[in-house]
């Protein structure tokens, strides 16, 4: 008999929908005073900060005590491209960071996204490892570039930290693009529902 799916109210979610509610506060405290309010750029660090954390343990929580739903699936991946999308155009809005870069990023995500319903009929492809990767990269470049970065002691040095991360996200978003797009075409051509289609063109032939 199969396992019910836990209730969709459950912690894991809250801190799921908590995330996705605190996106607009993030991009109203990165694009106060144009960005230029050290006070609230500190603040909107601090509430990048805390929607990452949730990221975190809300994936932990649901896994360890058994309250993954359907509703977390979708609305977790959704979660973290509202969150990092919003860093990305906020940042490029304040000119911290070239818009080609966060067009690039962007592009890059809701293509394999794209990709990821055009082979739903063949099967699920999960997260890679640079996938997740990529996520961790991204989001640690966001929180660096939030940052009132000239406050800082060594200002040089963490600008070029950030910059080198944001690169570093930049090469490995492109990369494990190509990655899932090998996948998706490997498991339209490999799948159950590919061979059963192959099979009866060929029996339709004989």
């Amino acid at each position: 008999m199969p396992v019910p799916e836990p209730s969709p109210w459950n912690l894991p979610n809250a801190l799921t929908v908590m995330r996705i509610l605190l996106v607009p506060v993030f991009v109203w405290l990165v694009l106060s005073d144009g960005g230029q309010d050290t006070g609230t750029r500190w603040w909107a660090w601090g509430v990048f900060a805390v929607a990452i954390i949730t990221d975190r343990i809300d994936g932990d929580i649901a896994r360890a005590k058994g309250l993954v739903t359907t509703f977390g699936k979708v609305a977790d991946p959704i979660a973290d491209k509202a969150l990092t999308g919003a860093g990305f155009i906020t940042l490029s809005m304040i000119d911290e960071i070239p818009w080609w870069i966060t067009v690039v990023i962007i592009a890059r995500e809701l293509g394999i996204t794209a990709m990821r319903f055009w082979v739903i009929r063949h099967g699920v492809m999960p997260a890679s490892r640079g996938g997740k990767i990529k996520t961790f990269l991204q989001a640690l470049a966001i929180g660096l570039f939030v940052i009132p970065l000239d406050t800082l002691p060594l200002e040089w040095l963490w600008r070029g930290l950030a910059w080198a991360i944001l690169i570093a996200a930049l090469v490995v978003t492109i990369a494990t693009a190509a990655d899932y797009v090998m996948k998706a075409l490997t498991l339209r051509s490999t799948s159950d529902r590919a061979r059963l289609k192959r099979e009866r063109k060929a029996a339709r032939e004989r």
